[in-house]
């Protein structure tokens, strides 16, 4: 007997415990195992609208007028009249070169000129008064054909005179040097009692008219392929009525106040770089754009009526670069979808392939789920959060 009720009073406290492990057997069969939350998701629907799409082109100001300053005698320096960086005038005297050897040649000219015309009326009345003679036999037609050829010899030497005449004083109009723009001039390069020659390489200054400039930019012929297919595939049409307008943007990154004109673009490409030469006209009044300025021009190519617009944030790249996002379907799943990204606008990425209008972009919430997930999608509010995408970069792609 008291064998028997030691093995109950050891059997009795393994009760509670079974008794608890059928509890829980009966409350999981009943429930089963615990659910958890589908994850909520920040999305924004994405909406087609129309962009006015622009490419920025790096840049250089080029002067409207340029003109060299050099001499076209040779000389000493004697005089110079002008203030390095003062306006000049067209026409206006810049330096004086020392004439004196040069009034002397054109004295000289201009004597020997005389003395040839006088010689020339002398043999002239000779030949026509022996002209006269010959038809009455007075002379014979040798005399006349000496008289007549002295009268051409001395034509001849008025002429040569004449234009020696003609050299010497432009020689020395020519000490005069004078600008042949209006426009700005720049630092002298020789000073007074300097000597300088006629063609020299170098010039004496460097006049240029700035009042309205040039800027040349360089863009890609490639770039100029991708526009005109995407205009003959109707993606970009030329509708905007300031399509020939250009802004600039100087090298502080500030906006340049006034609008320019584009004036051409060149016909050939540059074969060691790609590239080709867009002209543009910008006024310049008060004098802001230097030539040799490095500045940025930015060029409206088009309008893109149908334009999908994705917000950076929203954008992730995998490990290879490429880019993509998520967006939740009809029922609530995630699906990926890999980009086709043409160029940044703002803070939006323009893309080409992989998205459509009413799609419903992740904004926040990418690195809780994955493919095939069922979320909750709530709409996306800025400056709620930071975004858990990766940071997409910009520029072009």
């Amino acid at each position: 007997m008291s064998s028997m009720n030691f093995a109950l009073q050891k059997r009795i406290p393994a009760a509670p415990f079974l008794l608890a492990s059928l509890v829980i057997l009966i409350s999981c069969g009943k429930g089963g195992p615990p659910a958890y939350p589908t994850p909520e998701v920040s999305v924004t629907e994405i909406k087609t609208q129309k962009v006015v799409l622009t490419t920025e082109l790096p840049a250089r100001v080029a002067a409207n007028l340029v003109a060299d300053i050099r001499p076209q005698v040779s000389g000493i320096i004697k005089q110079r009249y002008f203030e390095e960086g003062a306006e000049v005038k067209a026409g206006s005297t810049l330096y004086l070169i020392d004439p004196a050897q040069y009034k002397a040649a054109y004295d000289n000219a201009r004597a020997s000129l005389a003395r040839a015309e006088a010689n020339f009326y002398t043999v002239r009345m000779r030949a026509e008064r022996y002209k006269g003679l010959l038809e009455s036999k007075a002379v014979s037609q040798q005399e006349y054909d000496d008289a007549d050829a002295a009268f051409k010899a001395a034509e001849a030497d008025v002429a040569y005179w004449k234009a020696a005449a003609d050299a010497a004083r432009i020689n020395l109009d020519y000490t005069a040097v004078k600008s042949p723009i209006s426009g700005k001039i720049g630092r002298s390069s020789v000073t007074v009692g300097a000597l300088v020659t006629a063609g020299q390489p170098n010039p004496m200054a460097v006049v240029q008219k700035i009042d309205t400039v040039f800027v040349d930019a360089t863009q890609s012929s490639s770039e100029l392929l991708k526009l005109k297919k995407s205009k003959l595939d109707g993606k970009i049409t030329d509708q905007s009525p300031d399509s020939a307008k250009v802004k600039l943007i100087l090298e502080d990154g500030t906006t340049y106040q006034h609008e320019g004109v584009l004036k051409f673009a060149d016909i050939s490409v540059d074969q060691s770089t790609g590239s080709f030469i867009c002209r543009m006209v910008f006024p310049n009044a008060e004098g802001v754009l230097l030539p040799g300025m490095f500045v940025k021009v930015v060029v409206e190519e088009g309008i893109a009526g149908n334009a999908i617009l994705v917000p950076q944030q929203g954008v992730s790249r995998d490990p290879k670069g490429n880019p993509y996002a998520m967006v939740v379907t009809i029922d609530n799943k995630v699906d990926q979808r890999l980009l086709k990204i043409d160029r940044a606008i703002g803070p939006d990425w323009l893309v080409l392939e992989g998205l459509k209008a009413d799609d419903k972009l992740i904004m926040e919430g990418t690195q809780r789920v994955r493919p095939g997930m069922e979320v909750t999608p709530v709409p996306f509010t800025p400056g709620n959060g930071s975004g858990s995408g990766a940071p997409a970069s910009g520029g072009k792609n």
